[in-house]
């Protein structure tokens, strides 16, 4: 079998405005990079395990779960607080506690804030009234003398109600609570904790608990927990966006345009892809074509926010159409689609989860380029991407096996996003 395309797989290549792909045949490397794109600054996690802000353009390989690496590709998706990391300034009330400044933050530097109890019986935190909304709220937390926290957008009278409790010891999210919490390990003690509220409302707070569910307490004067990075995005939850003084919004990503007609074999080849979808949303694909909607193979999401689907459409006809509905929307995949005359079908981590024994494929020259979009320039994908591999011959069902298969327990419960017992 030839490789006719490797990309990442733990080797990444960028500049502003371009991440390579290549072809090595034969010891010869040939670059076919992806045009990469994005009208504004965005922040990654780096191999040293801090966030760290890029400029205009420049392609984001993110360490935050991977020690290989992913290109993150986003939406575009505000922040609305306006002062994400001043919590000494007068746009956040204390209520039942301070901050003191001067310690290490996710970023490297003595940027984050301790969240201090004061000796009064009650509630003991930190908020923002704002523009009611519904969307995703965050917070990056560490474990101070206190290791629980509310993350909540609800009334101090009824605080789970819209909020969930998180504990900062055992990166858990706690039992209390009614908003949908997530908690993510950044290193350093420092976990991200966000939620996604059940009803729109206007406050954004983060609480001092005295244990899962104890939101109102004696409080000693001295006790706290350290945070840093207040987010509100008008959309699903994304990566951390900065703010100071205003709004800001990062823009949404492309990368497109990789290979050329004499990578990609129109009569039969298989397309290789290590990804994790992240967002729920339908209508996101990784496409072979030649620039319009007449000539594409597709993978993607369609139907469903957890459906994947494998088109072939010649001509404007559809040859190919095959489904399947991935267990968890939120792990990485390893996925190949086959394509051949009478001869289709779609892998997932090493089962063949899908056949089509009746389409054609595509006439001479209709394969020129590898996008991550519908191929028309529409329906961008965003995710993560791990590895992408384009081999231009039909792989028998042992080297797909082999292919979109883990090679160790560990691998697989990482990349499934398992918990081992």
């Amino acid at each position: 079998m030839a490789q006719k395309l490797k990309f990442g797989n733990g080797t990444w290549a960028t500049k502003k405005g371009s991440t390579l792909s290549y072809n090595d045949e034969g010891g010869n490397f040939k670059p076919l990079p992806f045009t990469t794109t994005r009208n504004s600054i965005a922040t990654r996690v780096n191999k040293e395990g801090l966030i760290e802000v890029v400029g205009n353009d420049v392609p984001r390989i993110d360490y935050t779960d991977s020690a290989d690496g992913v290109l993150l590709l986003e939406n575009s998706a505000t922040n609305l607080i306006t002062q994400s990391q001043a919590f000494d300034n007068s746009y956040w009330t204390k209520t039942g506690s301070s901050v003191t400044s001067g310690f290490i933050s996710p970023d490297g530097t003595n940027n984050s804030f301790k969240l201090v109890e004061n000796s009064s019986s009650g509630t003991h935190l930190i908020t923002k009234s704002q523009q009611s909304h519904n969307n995703s709220y965050s917070v990056f937390a560490k474990k101070g003398e206190k290791k629980w926290i509310l993350l909540t957008s609800h009334s101090t009278s009824a605080p789970t109600a819209r909020g969930q409790f998180f504990d900062l010891e055992n990166g858990i999210v706690g039992e209390g609570g009614n908003a949908n919490g997530k908690i993510e390990d950044y290193g350093n003690g420092w976990y991200r904790c966000s939620t996604e509220p059940n009803a729109a409302s206007s406050l954004f707070t983060v609480m001092l608990a005295d244990g899962d569910g104890v939101f109102s307490y004696q409080g000693n004067g001295a006790d706290g927990v350290y945070i840093w990075g207040a987010q509100n995005t008008d959309t699903d939850l994304s990566s951390y966006i900065p703010t100071n003084g205003s709004t800001v919004q990062r823009a949404a990503e492309t990368a497109n345009g990789a290979g050329n007609s004499e990578v990609f074999n129109d009569s039969e080849g298989v397309l290789f892809a290590e990804i994790n979808l992240i967002y729920n949303q339908s209508g996101r694909y990784i496409t072979l074509g030649d620039g319009t909607s007449s000539n594409r193979i597709i993978l993607g999401t369609e139907g469903g926010d957890d459906r994947i689907i494998f088109y072939v459409i010649v001509g404007g006809n559809v040859q190919c159409q095959i489904p399947y509905i991935l267990p968890d929307i939120n792990a990485i995949y390893k996925i190949a689609i086959k394509y051949k005359q009478n001869d289709f079908a779609l892998w997932v981590n090493g089962l063949e989860v899908g056949t089509d024994t009746s389409g054609s494929t595509l006439a001479s020259n209709a394969l020129s380029k590898l996008v991550f979009n519908g191929g028309t320039g529409t329906s961008n994908f965003y995710g993560k991407t791990k590895e992408l591999g384009y081999y231009n011959t039909a792989l028998t069902d042992a080297e797909l096996e082999y292919m979109t298969s883990y090679r160790s327990l560990n691998e697989l419960v990482t990349e499934l996003n398992l918990n081992e017992l």
